[in-house]
């Protein structure tokens, strides 16, 4: 009988995996021996920013799977359509979109130019819905198809609106292509988010909110397993939610989360959007 809690010979698209969340999503797949495409921005190092396309790809085949770093800008919808056609034809199909690219800035109104602005909604809620369509004819395709967009549940208290309007709107928009799409496609493409319960330790993280918060963080590995445990479920019926990490843990059996600390013992900082 198949293993169907493997991601074995399965194709994994994901946005973003030069490091941190993405990277450990294409890790933990690359375990079991899949396919896993690095569809990232960064092919030359950051001053600031470990990894690159091509050493997250390295990490990947060590890991045990096949990797296909690609540069890609998913703002570029034809950058898009070159790389899942790359996919396409070194893979034969995709079986898994994983919608982890993303951009951050916490200001409030007046502090946010409009160039940010268009950062934001140009990656978070553009990049998320064109690698979406781009890939929906190939997961039609697929045995299992999945989509799993890194996204909080949609959560309209005001005050995840207060200080960062422009961040929650564009990353509320990722979250409503995640409800739309599971309505369209219930039955055919297993459409769901993930979020965080708490912040999880990344170099972004430090950069932006300092290392002096970073002990009070989770690791990136927190949502690779949870993530893991979604893209294997049933397709067919695993759609339409919006996940919280500990919370798909937990349905798996796993309740000792101190292995994901990034300090043991230290008190863990709660993410945004959960009341």
């Amino acid at each position: 009988m198949t293993d169907t809690r493997t991601l074995k010979g399965k194709t994994l698209f994901i946005t973003g995996a030069s490091r941190g969340i993405g990277k450990a999503i294409a890790l933990r797949a690359a375990r079991d021996g899949a396919n896993v495409v690095i569809a990232a921005k960064t092919s030359e190092p950051h001053p600031k920013l470990p990894g690159t396309i091509f050493s997250a790809a390295e990490e990947v085949e060590a890991a045990g799977g096949k990797a296909l770093p690609i540069l890609c800008d998913i703002r570029d919808d034809a950058q898009v359509a070159e790389a899942v056609a790359r996919t396409v034809d070194t893979f034969g199909g995709i079986d898994i979109l994983v919608n982890n690219a993303s951009a951050i800035s916490l200001t409030g109104t007046l502090d946010t130019p409009l160039k940010r602005w268009d950062l934001m909604m140009g990656v978070n809620g553009r990049g998320t819905f064109a690698c979406s369509q781009a890939c929906l004819p190939h997961l039609l395709k697929a045995e299992n198809p999945h989509i799993l967009t890194l996204s909080p549940p949609l959560n309209l208290n005001p005050r995840w609106f207060q200080h960062h309007t422009a961040y929650t709107i564009a990353k509320y928009a990722m979250s409503l292509c995640t409800l739309g799409m599971s309505a369209e496609f219930r039955g055919k493409v297993g459409v769901n988010s993930l979020w965080p319960r708490t912040i999880i330790g990344t170099a972004a993280i430090a950069m932006l909110k300092g290392a002096a918060e970073f002990d009070n963080c989770r690791k990136p590995e927190i949502l690779a397993d949870a993530a893991h445990a979604i893209l294997t479920r049933d397709a067919r019926t695993c759609t339409g939610h919006f996940f919280i990490d500990d919370e798909v843990l937990a349905e798996e059996g796993v309740t000792d989360l101190e292995p994901y600390a990034v300090k043991p013992g230290a008190p863990l900082a709660p993410d945004i959007f959960l009341d």
